[in-house]
């Protein structure tokens, strides 16, 4: 497929342009709406749902991830490898990984085919130019993607612009952060017959040092959108994309060290015969490149049937460079050499592991709304293809390795699916939801992996996920109880460790209240997620710091969420939200110490029982808003057997978040000053980290001992982001 068949288009469209008209645009191609319609919920929907608006996105904008802007919602943990939320971070919902939680860009899956993960490094500032996002926790309604396990996050990219603007904004703070980030909006323009056109882009650069060693980020990226709409027609063109070079940190650091030296990087050590660290490698780097291309054609009939129809293309290459002390030939597919006489097994060298891949498809919807009934068709179909290759690049000893690949897979995966939803409101008070949702996922592998090792597996899946729900709306209240179903493939790292890896599937039932006033709001639901062969993460991780699952029998999650916003005066607002929850595995066995020993009902990994946030916000003047921000994770475990070594401890942070807005008559329109500290109480914490075990048979021939590990990922001390943003 050529590369760049979207990005010649939407220059094409940018030519024919002409003659600005700075007319409203026509609420029916809010580009808000019309591109995530079918995915999304409406708040009638009996599904537990976050929406946030632009502006609450530009309020902490100041260079971090995304997931580290949706950290103090419900249910939240993020997590940053260089500690500080630039370079790769990580989001958990209800206890479930990133991998499981599905997340879209105007209705385009965003997950990796293969590892389920989305890498946000890969698309740097990407909240710049983000319209609106929408979490649904849970299963939620049908989506285009992988399996939501945990959440569903719907991203929709900036609307049409009536007016031009052009904006410039700037942000530095700790550990050398720097961002610097121009954007622009042509508005809307006359452009022939009686359509109009809008144009936008922006392009950013992001440079920090990490709290981490060494843990450095070089972000780049850049976004373009053409569009041309009339009263019944839109066509909209996206390109975006990014280029990461990253310092590896993903190694983690083992208990001694994190009490020692907690901002030490193994990540590139250089050791000598005897074992000791002499130096680091430069260019323990990953670099990536990821290009996007959306185009998107929306359009009402005159029977009121809204379409919309996209195609997208991804292109994804790059590779991690890595620094290995004392490896053998065996590992590489050759045999032991000769120098000067001897025999040498091993060498040192420089190794990089390639990714290059394709990713494109399209989706599509039809929609209608009657008197009393909604109607939703949609679905999508995409196809993968990624090669996954490596080769050395320096070796003390072997130059015949030198650009030789010593492993070269390649991975095929196709995902269609077809999902219908319909909302009957029956009378002012009751309200009913029907979801039904087909999947087909064929997923093939199938090359040399390292070792070296021939693989080969062909999975095919065809999931059946209906959902159900009803709303009862009374005075200031609507109460709401919905049944989801889900179903999920594994992912490439769990075909790899277990052949007979199956899929997993999930019930999940919701009960909730919501009550709003003029003064008060209230959100509950209590949730019960049944699981069948879930596959939980074990703590270990592979090569490239992915984590390793495995299915267990029955587990579950039952938990109540109440999230408030409560206006104590005029000039006070107080957020506060809070999760409690139990996630168990049931009769857990797993073989340690040689024996397979019954654990009992254990916690789930990586699942905290108490996950609380609050936001206190003040304007005590016009245009200038202060908010104080907390967050409390409770005590969690890295495995499935609750073994002590594995325990990560709870934390309780808080930051600070100061905006004043100025509007000048000259020359700007609008001044931001931004002003971010976070952790601003020191305090020292770790939000995520590893466990693994190995069994020692050779201390004594006789007895099996099952020996234990752990990795930490310490998170930044106290430190700040100051941004100033001047809109022209």
């Amino acid at each position: 497929m050529n590369k760049n068949i979207l990005l010649i288009l939407t220059l094409l469209i940018s030519v024919i342009s002409f003659a600005q008209d700075n007319s409203i645009l026509n609420d029916t191609i809010d580009l808000d709406e019309v591109l995530v319609t079918a995915i999304r919920v409406d708040k009638k929907a009996p599904f537990t749902q976050n929406n946030i608006s632009k502006a609450k996105i530009e309020e902490r904008n100041l260079g971090q991830d995304i997931p580290i802007l949706l950290n103090f919602l419900p249910n939240v943990v993020t997590t940053s490898d260089a500690g500080a939320g630039v370079g790769y971070t990580g989001i958990r919902v209800r206890g479930s990984d990133a991998t499981r939680v599905n997340v879209t860009v105007n209705g385009i899956p965003l997950n990796d085919s293969e590892s389920h993960s989305v890498y946000w490094v890969n698309m740097p500032d990407f909240a710049s130019s983000t319209q609106s996002i929408q979490l649904q926790r849970g299963v939620g309604a049908s989506t285009n993607g992988a399996g939501a396990f945990g959440a569903s996050l719907s991203l929709s990219t900036n609307g049409i612009q009536d007016d031009a603007i052009a904006q410039v904004s700037l942000s530095a703070g700790s550990y050398n952060t720097f961002k610097t980030n121009v954007q622009f909006s042509t508005g809307t323009m006359k452009s022939f017959g009686d359509f109009k056109s809008e144009f936008s882009g922006r392009v950013s650069k992001i440079e920090s040092d990490g709290y981490i060693d060494r843990a450095t980020s070089d972000l780049k990226s850049v976004y373009l959108s053409a569009s041309f709409f009339n009263e019944n027609t839109m066509i909209k063109a996206i390109a975006f994309g990014g280029h990461e070079i990253t310092y590896q940190a993903w190694y983690g650091i083992d208990g001694e060290t994190l009490r020692t030296d907690r901002k030490y990087n193994p990540a590139g050590e250089i050791t000598n015969d005897n074992g000791e660290v002499i130096g680091f490698y430069d260019n323990q780097v990953d670099d990536y490149k990821q290009d996007h291309y959306q185009l998107h054609i929306n359009h009402h009939f005159d029977n009121e049937w809204v379409a919309n129809l996209a195609f997208h293309y991804t292109y994804g290459r790059g590779f991690y460079e890595q620094y290995k002390n004392d490896r053998d030939f065996d590992d590489y597919g050759y045999t032991p050499i000769i120098v000067n006489g001897e025999l040498i097994n091993t060498t040192d060298l420089v190794q990089q592991k390639w990714l290059d891949n394709d990713f494109y498809g399209t989706t599509f919807s039809l929609l209608k709304n009657f008197d009393n009934v909604k109607l939703v068709f949609g679905g999508a179909y995409s196809k993968y293809d990624g090669d996954h290759f490596g080769k050395v690049i320096w070796a003390q000893y072997g130059s015949e390795m030198i650009n030789d690949k010593f492993y070269d897979n390649t991975g095929i995966k196709k995902d269609f699916n077809l999902f219908a939803k319909a909302e009957y409101e029956l009378n002012d008070n009751w309200n009913f939801f029907a979801d039904l949702q087909y999947r087909n996922v064929d997923y093939k592998v199938e090359g040399v992996d390292e070792g070296p090792l021939d693989i080969k597996f062909d999975d095919q899946n065809n999931f059946f996920n209906p959902k159900f729900g009803v709303s009862y709306f009374l005075d200031q209240s609507n109460f709401y109880l919905s049944y989801a179903k889900a179903n999920k493939e594994p992912k490439r790292a769990d075909y790899l460790a277990n052949n007979d890896v199956k899929p997993e599937s999930l019930d999940d039932i919701e009960l909730g209240w919501k009550f709003k006033n003029d003064r008060f709001l209230l959100n509950t639901n209590i949730y019960y997620m049944h699981y069948k062969d879930q596959l939980v993460l074990t703590g270990n991780l592979d090569d490239v710091g992915n984590p390793i699952a495995n299915n267990i029998g029955k587990s579950y999650r039952l938990g109540v969420e109440i999230e408030s916003a409560i206006n104590i005066f005029n000039k006070l607002q107080w957020q506060p939200n809070l999760a409690l929850s139990i996630n168990k595995n049931i009769d857990k066995y797993a073989e340690f110490d040689g024996e397979l020993q019954d654990f009992g009902n254990t916690d789930l990994s990586y699942s905290p029982a108490v996950v609380a946030s609050s936001n206190i916000i003040f304007k005590p003047v016009k245009n200038l808003d202060i908010s104080f921000l907390s967050k409390f994770v409770g005590d969690q475990y890295m495995s499935n057997i609750e073994h002590k070594n594995s325990k990560l401890d709870g934390y309780f942070v808080n930051d600070l978040n100061i905006t004043y807005k100025m509007e000048p008559k000259n020359i700007f329109k609008t001044i931001i000053f931004s002003g971010l500290v976070n952790n601003i109480f020191n305090t020292k914490y770790v939000s995520n980290g590893y466990f693994y075990t190995y069994d020692d048979t050779w201390s004594d021939p006789d007895k099996t001992t099952t020996i234990t590990g752990a990795g930490y990922y310490p998170q930044a001390e106290i430190n700040f982001l100051l941004g100033l943003t001047m809109i022209f």
